[in-house]
């Protein structure tokens, strides 16, 4: 039996990679045993072959999961090769449609497998305007993401109309890595972005410190308006909204490559999972004008350049924003953020965070003490196997599901009472 604070304390590293503290050692890090299944396990997937069938190794990388919100409980899984599928919310379901075939416009090779298909958001009013909205790198011009609406077709609502393509916003990037890629739309209805630093390492330009790029940000654009040539409109309330350099659409700075973002639809803060570079991992709430860190920091500690024995900066500003949990290289490399979950089906993860590491192949399931603000549990999922989870996705009724790169095609798990 632990009987000191020090052992709780070496405890709470070794399974977290969390700081001790007063309120570090009091985490429940007690695993919590549940049924992770291969979700649609007889779907097949057009446009897309098996190793079986070609002979050749490409995996299905499903790189989200989400619903339109519109009660037809289907879900749709955008693959990172750029095909935008929709079945039945029906684990027997035989056949995914193609809702809509990107391939010819997005970029993606294993080779700089951060770029892609990234991410897929429904207008909060799709069932009466039909519209989405897509995250993508760009086929024909290197190192550029292009988030750009759609329509759904009048004649089927399973297939978006390809020719209705209205480019809304164009980031161009120095290096091909940390493209960020989430959009999600917010309880007020505006489309947030999560736009990485630019890539390469240790943030070479800067860019999560400036003001005057859109690189290392988390925007917050109004997209049924427009407004001085753009093709949506910066609301009024944006925190640099009409200050001189600095791009209004900014909602939060600081942030290296936040890999999944989500609202929690029942006390609508925004949770955000941002990749570090080479020690820590962190989890953030992102508010209003926050600045993050990076490149100034890590998590919360001085971040320093590799083959420097002083920080990247020498002065640290006031009112950065802490991470609300990290964790150390030694748990994990590659934070994959996910959501707070509200459903039904799986009550011991009322009100928890579940978010993954891709390197580790680990899962977790976090609650976090908004009164208290800290950290109340961290307790790990443990996974049949080891599993590189690329991203985490809800269906309408808020069940919780993550996806994995897979050469059979079965890359959508969910998660289930235990058995």
């Amino acid at each position: 039996m632990i009987n000191s604070k020090l052992a709780v304390c070496l405890n709470v590293l070794l399974l977290t990679g969390a700081w001790c503290s007063a309120s570090a050692a009091e985490i429940d890090t007690r695993p919590l045993p549940l049924a992770i299944e291969v979700a649609f396990p007889h779907a097949k997937w057009p446009l897309w072959q098996s190793a079986e069938e070609t002979g050749v190794i490409d995996p299905l990388r499903p790189i989200l999961l989400t619903h339109a919100g519109d009660g037809s409980n289907r879900v749709f899984v955008p693959s990172q090769q750029g095909v935008i599928y929709v079945l039945p919310n029906d684990q027997q379901a035989s056949t995914a449609a193609v809702f809509l075939d990107m391939r010819s416009k997005v970029a993606y090779d294993d080779k700089t497998n951060e770029e892609g298909l990234l991410g897929l958001a429904f207008h909060p009013k799709y069932r009466e305007n039909g519209q989405f909205f897509v995250y993508y790198t760009n086929k024909h011009k290197p190192h550029q993401n292009v988030i750009a609406r759609y329509r759904t077709a009048n004649d089927d609502p399973n297939r978006a109309d390809p020719d209705s393509e209205e480019i809304l916003l164009v980031l161009d990037k120095p290096f091909w890595n940390h493209d960020g890629g989430t959009i999600v739309f917010g309880p007020d209805g505006y489309l947030y972005v999560a736009v990485g630093d630019g890539g390469l390492a240790n943030d070479p330009y800067d860019n999560g410190q400036k003001l005057s790029t859109l690189l290392g940000k988390i925007l917050r654009i109004d997209i049924d308006k427009t407004q001085d040539g753009l093709a949506y409109a910066i609301p009024a309330d944006n925190p640099f909204a009409g200050m001189q350099r600095a791009r209004g659409e900014i909602w939060a700075y600081g942030l290296r490559n936040v890999w999944r973002m989500a609202f929690d639809p029942r006390t609508e803060l925004l949770w955000a999972g941002d990749v570090g570079q080479d020690v820590w991992e962190e989890i953030d709430l992102i508010q209003r004008g926050g600045n993050y860190g990076w490149n100034i920091r890590e998590g919360i500690h001085p971040f320093v350049i590799k083959g420097s024995k002083r920080p990247a900066r020498d002065k640290k500003p006031q009112g950065m924003i802490d991470p609300i949990f990290e964790y150390h290289h030694d748990v994990g490399k590659s934070i994959t953020g996910g959501f707070v979950y509200r459903g039904k089906q799986v009550p011991e993860l009322e009100g928890a965070y579940l978010y993954a590491d891709y390197v580790s192949g680990k899962l977790w399931a976090l609650w976090y003490d908004t009164t208290a603000k800290r950290v109340t549990a961290n307790r790990e999922i443990p996974l049949p196997k080891s599993i590189p989870v690329m991203s985490f996705g809800e269906d309408e009724l808020r069940e919780a599901y993550f996806t994995t790169y897979s050469a059979e095609g079965q890359g959508v798990y969910r998660i289930a009472p235990a058995k």
